[in-house]
């Protein structure tokens, strides 16, 4: 009798466990049609934000009454075709290497002689506010469609960037004494039916993630970058939230961009 309950029990769970895993293909074939459904470029909200963001880009603002058009993104001055490619960057003219909305609020003192004070405010849109960070950088990331990254590493402070990235990644502090790696280190983790990509070693999920943003957050009705991305993330860690556009972000985009090299971009991008 008892070694006919134990055969039971054991059916019982292969049968669980290949209902569950069965399930999980099924969910993971669902998303994926979901996605492909609503990825059109004629029905991506992002493409707005797009179109808006390169009204700004050439908008005469700041004391000097002048446009981002002369801003260099490290491919010359105005130059934006495959600029988001090879960012972060060190930049000799700040001495400091930088990612995209770094560099675009450096131009925007330097260049316009803008107070940048309200464009940080209003760094991340909400109902009702409409973000100029994330539309400049869905316009300049959109104009490196078709490439591939390149991370820059030639540099002695791109590979300093570079460690420091790897060394916040694997960092575990806050509440839930959580790091990146947490979730982003272990092949085929989930949290609920969101596949969570690997970034502990080059892989497929990374080039493919990286290559996704910025994004069309179809559940926050806003187009999202990858800064918004890495502050949520701590946010739900329960970190201390980073400052925005700090270089602790951009070390972390430094390691995730080498990461994702040879990563084909397609943005905006548009997820649940």
């Amino acid at each position: 009798m008892k070694g006919w309950i134990a055969a039971t029990a054991m059916v019982l769970t292969f049968a669980v466990g290949a209902s569950a895993q069965n399930a999980q293909i099924d969910s993971e074939k669902e998303i994926e049609r979901y996605r492909a459904m609503i990825n059109d470029p004629m029905a991506n909200p992002g493409y707005l934000a797009v179109d808006r963001g390169e009204q700004l880009w050439s908008l005469a603002r700041g004391t000097k009454n002048v446009s981002l058009e002369t801003c260099d993104l490290g491919e010359g001055p105005g130059k934006l075709e495959g600029a988001y490619a090879k960012l972060p960057r060190y930049f000799a003219d700040s001495d400091r290497v930088m990612d995209l909305e770094q560099r675009l609020l450096w131009c925007m003192d330097k260049v316009q002689g803008l107070d940048t004070k309200d464009v940080v405010a209003r760094r991340f849109g909400a109902p009702g506010r409409e973000s100029d960070m994330e539309g400049l950088v869905a316009f300049i990331a959109n104009k490196s469609n078709g490439m591939k990254y390149e991370p820059q590493l030639s540099h002695p402070k791109e590979k300093e960037m570079l460690a420091a990235g790897e060394a916040l990644f694997v960092r575990r502090a806050g509440q839930l004494d959580f790091s990146c790696s947490t979730c982003h280190a272990v092949p085929g983790a989930r949290i609920r039916l969101q596949g969570l990509p690997d970034f502990s070693k080059p892989t497929k999920d990374a080039r493919e993630t990286m290559g996704s943003w910025p994004t069309y957050r179809v559940s926050q009705s806003q187009t999202r970058t990858m800064q918004h991305r890495l502050w949520d993330c701590y946010r739900q860690m329960r970190h201390p939230v980073p400052e925005y556009a700090s270089d602790g972000i951009t070390a972390l985009s430094v390691y995730m961009a080498k990461m994702a090299e040879g990563g084909e971009i397609n943005v905006p991008s548009i997820k649940r």
